[in-house]
């Protein structure tokens, strides 16, 4: 074990004792202590799901990336591990970037991800240099390869940018081959996703490159992931410097989803239908795997380079994960809920139906952990022109919901959540028309809103820094809608946080 590894170990193991866990979200991951951002090696292996981490122990800043570790059985009660790589060779000095993990035939546990060197020049430039490496190990020790790089910026096609070639994403063919795709940035400088294969996952070749941006979508495409799913063949990327185009994409950091068909015979993938993947403030480098049922679940840091916001003094972690969420296609589109194991944490039902108008509370109908689906319908056609809902809401705080049949314009606002920060607070959104109808999921915890729209053909995620005294939640119409509500609390069971 390296100095830096073993430094880290035993700082996190000692300063994450004084984090007190109620103030941590209670089912949302957060990091052991210090900062996080992208989900890395999200898997499954010896029984476990296993989430990795780029993290950072010493600050709630971002600084030299290591990857932090955890293990669960429900995706849900998160077990710490030690952390499992320290930025401590010379190929990833500057940081052990994001990448992903798949076992071996052997039953060893593999981590692939991108290292990276910064290198001086003699007048004085730095720059960073991105190579693909390996670690392999046993679900908690890991050891680098010692022929790492296993893919360095030779492999690149011609003109291709060495210092932008990150986050590769592993996955096993049926024949028992490997292969990974990973970011890269095309010599016009708008980003490209490239393929490579290997008969042991060790030795790499460059196979394809699957898709390119051509600076339609951003430039440097971030976190790839591709899968097949309900028939359809899916890219999910995170692309840097969006351009906004309607409500369908934000400016900034955004997500791609590309759902089409895959050629074999010209190894690229035919677009049927591109859309964000979220469409909130927070949500950003998502990863999927596989479950053992079958189920293609994904999560994603509840957080954006372009909203990230320092953390009170006295806080010692930066950085959360959303809910993980169950994915499908419907109707050529990209569909996500909460994983189905939220329902086991579900207590104390309240329901409630109501025709609203003037802004009204509902009784038993609050509080900052819980599982809320609210359903609105006009009471004849054309009855209310606006719907609100304020949640994490006291006298003077609030994160609200709007909903605007008309135009079928759905918001979220957390202008008033208590933030200080000039950063965006607002996102919108359009729904798809159903005559002014339309269902929610919201689910709350402690430090973040994430909202379901209509059966998961939409979500919207934000983080907030509202008090925890702020449990009150409002309802109100511009006209008269039928309002109905089903609210649960939710309750985490006890578990072991920490395992060293």
């Amino acid at each position: 074990m390296s100095e830096k590894l073993q430094k880290a170990r035993e700082y996190e193991t000692r300063e994450a004792q004084l984090i007190h866990e109620d103030d941590r979200p209670c089912f949302h991951f957060t990091p052991r202590i210090g900062w996080m951002n992208d989900p890395n090696g999200f898997s499954f292996y010896k029984g476990q799901y296993h989430l990795f981490y780029q993290y950072y122990p010493y600050d709630t800043k971002w600084n030299a990336m290591h990857w932090g570790h955890a293990v669960s059985d429900d995706l849900l009660h998160w077990t710490y591990l030690p952390c499992a790589l320290a930025p401590d060779q010379v190929y990833d000095g500057f940081g052990c970037f994001s990448g992903s993990a798949i076992e071996l035939k052997d039953g060893r546990h593999l981590l692939l991800y991108t290292g990276v060197e910064e290198r001086t020049h003699a007048n004085g430039i730095r720059e960073e240099l991105q190579t693909q490496c390996i670690a392999i190990g046993d679900g908690v020790n890991y050891e680098k390869l010692p022929q790492n790089p296993v893919v360095d910026g030779s492999t690149l096609p011609e003109g291709s940018n060495p210092h932008d070639f990150r986050d590769p994403k592993i996955w096993r063919e049926e024949d028992g081959s490997y292969a990974f795709v990973v970011g890269s940035r095309h010599a016009d400088g708008s980003g490209q996703l490239l393929v490579y294969r290997s008969p042991d996952a060790m030795s790499w070749k460059l196979d394809t490159v699957l898709d390119r941006c051509h600076n339609a979508y951003g430039n440097m495409w971030e976190c790839p992931d591709t899968f097949r799913l309900d028939g359809k063949d899916v890219i999910l990327t995170s692309p840097m410097e969006m351009d906004a185009e309607g409500l369908e994409f934000h400016n900034g950091h955004g997500t791609l989803c590309i759902i089409g068909h895959y050629h074999p015979e010209t190894k690229r993938m035919e677009r049927e239908f591109v859309q964000a993947v979220e469409y909130g403030l927070d949500f950003y480098a998502m990863q999927t795997m596989q479950a053992p049922d079958g189920r293609r679940i994904m999560i994603a840091w509840l957080q954006n380079w372009g909203t990230n916001t320092q953390p009170p003094a006295s806080q010692r972690w930066q950085g959360q994960m959303t809910l993980p969420r169950e994915l499908s296609i419907r109707n050529g589109k990209l569909i996500q809920v909460p994983i189905r194991e939220l329902e086991a944490l579900r207590r104390d039902r309240v329901t409630q139906q109501r025709v609203i108008s003037g802004e009204t509370a509902l009784p038993g109908v609050q509080g900052r952990v819980i599982d809320l689906m609210v359903q609105v319908r006009p009471v004849q056609e054309g009855s209310y022109q606006r719907f609100f809902m304020k949640v994490c809401k006291d006298e003077r705080h609030y994160t609200e919901i709007t909903y605007d049949p008309l135009t079928n314009v759905l918001s979220l606002d957390r202008t008033h959540s208590g933030c200080r920060r000039d950063i965006v607070h607002e996102r919108k959104c359009l729904v798809r028309d159903r005559q002014g109808e339309l269902k929610l999921r919201v689910v709350l915890d402690r430090f973040s809103v994430e909202v379901f729209v209509n059966d998961g053909e939409q979500a919207l995620t934000a983080a907030i820094d509202t008090s925890q005294a702020a449990q009150d939640i409002t309802f109100a119409c511009l006209g008269q809608a039928q309002v109905d509500v089903e609210k649960y609390d939710l309750v985490m069971l006890e578990k072991e946080k920490f395992h060293d």
